[in-house]
């Protein structure tokens, strides 16, 4: 399809902000480390909660909803819906130690809660396994959907979408580090909310779609309108995406954005707050923003793309020139897009790019840092000048894009990779959550976990592409979940030794306090955010396809949980 100049003014503007953002902190980013990877550990709430939900919109996420909506319908999305809890064990118990640590990178945790040469080890392997590895998976993810996103509505090819946007992308990341990272996030955020709303109100008033009341009421989709799964209709479907997701996943399984007791990116942005307080009020603004408020206009899409591309026949047949290893129901979401008016589908190409922009510059500030900090300086040269470091950082941002770029040619589908991610991370969840309280856990406890568990993400993968053996999901999870766990625990009970452990941990973790010191207010907290925010999600559904009783009794419940965290939020920090 052709884009106006109009739409083409819209995104080259938005180009060029973003750039301008890059260069105009471009000096004070590159004065120091400390600057580049943690905004000299000065930034407010509200600032790194939006940071946070702008990351975690990524190209890819729009067309993952689609997948699942068009398969499963609504609640298919307890998939992801479940990490809330992870999400709320983060913000009311380990927000806060995270900050109180004061540390660069969350990888220094190792030699902080360890001590010895294995601690060392852990630190450097999970520097290049996470920051380089992990990190290129995920952002070969997102490449994709961007290259799915840039081939339906541009007819660009997979380089010519990837080099328009990854140069940009790793020009204002290079410049800017984690203030320009913050900062066009914040920019960025705004584009893409704005334009995915405004895209789902021009799907719904189409006359092929009918408003709300036709896309309710349509055969394609009205059996989609669930937002629990019905148990007696298709018991496994209920097992999968509904009760091994609460029951099981949320605690066991380590995922960007989502790790049990913290890490990652989420933990850079709390190490890079002002204080402790400010480090818990951005998360639980990033929790309530990305489940309550962002999936509702990918849902309305995914449901409309039912209407107007029923099967994925249909979708052949929309873009015949497309690849045909990326058909798949993820391409719902961009394929309705195609739709959109002049000047209203440069905003929302612009929300899409935003999505990719603000994605990718997180990930490779985040893995350039343990790059940096915890395997070339701690390893390498301990003696490297700030300097130096933010030229490393550099360098290692611009290899690890070019990694992920090559990768994406071997993905097919966001869903693909998303449980792929689940299944590398299976099983070292509950581990990750202990280890600040379980004096036993130690180094090996942490390797054995994560060895185990990457190989059997291994075996599956194998199993699922070279034999045509496709378990499903749930078993593969709980097999995941199971023999990880029991062997990172029984490793844990032969190696338990002091000298693995670090005598001062305890004390610059909790201070002179107890460890379980209010805890019962913090256990409780996370119960009324959990249901505060699913209670929102669910009152803005209701209101949106069956108007009612439902919304005043959702939203209600999410006041009055609201009013009881704050009443409890002084015993929180005492």
């Amino acid at each position: 399809m052709e884009l106006e100049n109009i739409d083409w003014s819209i995104i080259i503007g938005f180009f060029v902000i973003t750039l301008i953002i890059g260069l105009v902190v471009s000096k004070k980013a590159g004065s120091s480390s400390a600057e580049f990877f943690l905004s000299g550990q000065n930034m407010p709430w509200w600032l790194l909660g939006v940071s946070m939900v702008a990351t975690t919109f990524a190209a890819d996420t729009p067309n993952f909803v689609s997948q699942i909506v068009r398969q499963n319908g609504i609640a298919s999305n307890w998939e992801w819906w479940a990490f809330l809890l992870t999400g709320m064990l983060t913000v009311f118990i380990y927000a806060r130690l995270w900050r109180k640590l004061g540390i660069t990178t969350d990888l220094e945790f190792y030699e902080i809660r360890y001590k010895g040469k294995m601690a060392a080890f852990l630190r450097g392997f999970r520097a290049l396994y996470l920051g380089v590895f992990f990190n290129v998976v995920v952002m070969a993810t997102v490449c994709l959907a961007g290259v799915k996103i840039g081939h339906v509505l541009l007819g660009l090819s997979h380089w010519e979408t990837l080099g328009i946007t990854c140069v940009v992308t790793v020009l204002y990341s290079l410049l800017g580090g984690l203030k320009g990272v913050l900062i066009t996030d914040f920019f960025q955020f705004i584009v893409a909310m704005v334009g995915s709303v405004l895209a789902a109100y021009f799907i719904l008033d189409m006359p092929e779609v009918g408003g709300l009341e036709g896309l309710v009421s349509h055969e394609n989709v009205a059996d989609k309108l669930d937002f629990i799964p019905d148990k007696s209709s298709n018991y496994e479907l209920w097992l999968g995406i509904f009760v091994v997701p609460l029951a099981l996943q949320w605690w066991s399984v380590w995922y960007p954005g989502s790790e049990p007791g913290g890490g990652g990116y989420i933990a850079q942005r709390m190490l890079a707050a002002k204080d402790e307080k400010h480090a818990t009020k951005a998360t639980l603004f990033f929790n309530f923003a990305h489940y309550a408020l962002r999936p509702w206009p990918w849902i309305i899409i995914a449901l409309a793309s039912l209407i107007l591309f029923p099967t994925l026949d249909d979708l052949r047949t929309q873009f015949p020139n497309l690849n045909p290893n990326f058909i798949g129901d993820d391409l719902g979401y961009p394929a309705m897009l195609t739709y959109l008016p002049a000047g209203l589908l440069g905003l929302v190409m612009a929300s899409l790019i935003s999505a990719f922009m603000s994605t990718i510059s997180t990930h490779l500030n985040w893995g350039s840092s343990y790059v940096t900090h915890d395997f070339y300086k701690r390893f390498i040269n301990k003696d490297a000048s700030d300097k130096k470091l933010v030229l490393i950082g550099r360098i290692s941002t611009l290899i690890m894009m070019v990694l992920a770029a090559a990768l994406s040619l071997v993905l097919e589908q966001a869903k693909e990779a998303f449980d792929l991610i689940l299944q590398i991370g299976a099983g070292t969840g509950l581990l990750f959550i202990l280890r600040w309280f379980w004096k036993a856990i130690n180094p090996i406890s942490e390797i054995t976990g994560m060895l185990v568990s990457l190989l059997i993400a291994i075996f599956f993968f194998v199993m699922d592409k070279g034999f045509d053996l496709e378990y499903s999901k749930p078993v593969k999870l709980i097999w995941g979940v199971g023999i990880t766990t029991v062997c990172w625990v029984v490793a844990t009970f032969l190696t338990q030794n002091e000298k693995f452990l670090n005598p001062e941990f305890e004390k610059r973790a909790f201070g002179s306090g107890a460890k379980f010191n209010n805890m019962g207010y913090k256990v409780l907290s996370i119960f009324l955010g959990c249901v505060g925010i699913w209670s929102a999600l669910f009152g803005i559904g209701y209101w949106l396809f069956d108007p009612g009783l439902q919304v005043v009794g959702f939203l209600s419940c999410f006041v009055v949980c609201t009013v009881l965290i704050a009443l409890f939020w002084k015993k929180i920090f005492d």
